[in-house]
Order: C-alpha cells, then structure tokens, then sequence
C-alpha cells in the first residue's frame, strides 16, 4: 500500500478548522479506497509560533517538509501580527522554498446565489 506523507500546516484563523476536517477527508478517503494511506506530521507555525518564537517558522523549516509529498496548508495571517511578516514568513516562504508560485482556489457557483464572479466575463 502506497503511503503519502502529508505535513499539515493549520496556520491561523480559519486554517485552525479547516485543515483538521481536510484530513478528516483524506483519511476517510484512504479508508474506502484500502489501497493508500496517509502519514500526517503536524507543524505548529503561524501566528502562536511568531509569538513564541519570534518567527513564523524555523529557519530550517523547509528542510522539515522537503520530504513530504504534499502540504496541507490552512491560512496565514493574524490581526495582532503585521501582514508582511505572517505572509512573508510563512505562506511565501514556503511557496518560493519550492518553486509554487499558483495559489490556485477553485470556485464553483450555486445556482441561485448572486456572486461577484457572476459578473466576471
């Protein structure tokens, strides 16, 4: 069986619940399919760890996940924490460490629901 190791990154904000219920998903995935699994490492950066540290991340924390075959990131950015630090010191950090510059979020409109994008040509 197939093993994918996953670093898991809440963040802040929002990153808190999300990230938890994505691998909620991805394990009830592996569980169905049988034919993979996961191996989740959690990484406590963001917003806490800036004040613990002083740092958003480590200064080796790139070389924590360069092993990973993927990374499930929540949100970066906190109100008492200017922006350029949480997103210089975290998201882009990591984006750049490892050459991922598309910050791709997939959208799809429900019927009904008036949307900015609806006006988008």
């Amino acid at each position: 069986m197939k093993i994918y190791k996953i670093a898991t990154i809440p963040g802040d904000g929002i990153g808190k619940e999300v990230v938890p219920a994505g691998r909620e998903v991805l394990e009830a995935l592996a569980a169905a399919g049988g034919t993979f699994g996961f191996e989740f490492e959690d990484f406590a950066w963001g917003g806490d760890w800036f004040r613990a540290h002083g740092e958003m991340m480590p200064a080796d924390g790139l070389e924590a996940l360069r092993d990973k075959d993927a990374i499930l990131f929540g949100s970066a950015g906190d109100p008492h924490i200017p922006d350029h630090i949480t997103l210089w010191g975290l998201r882009l950090k990591i984006c750049q460490g490892f050459d991922q510059y598309a910050n791709v979020r997939p959208t799809r409109i429900l019927p009904g629901i008036d949307a900015p994008l609806k006006r988008c040509g």
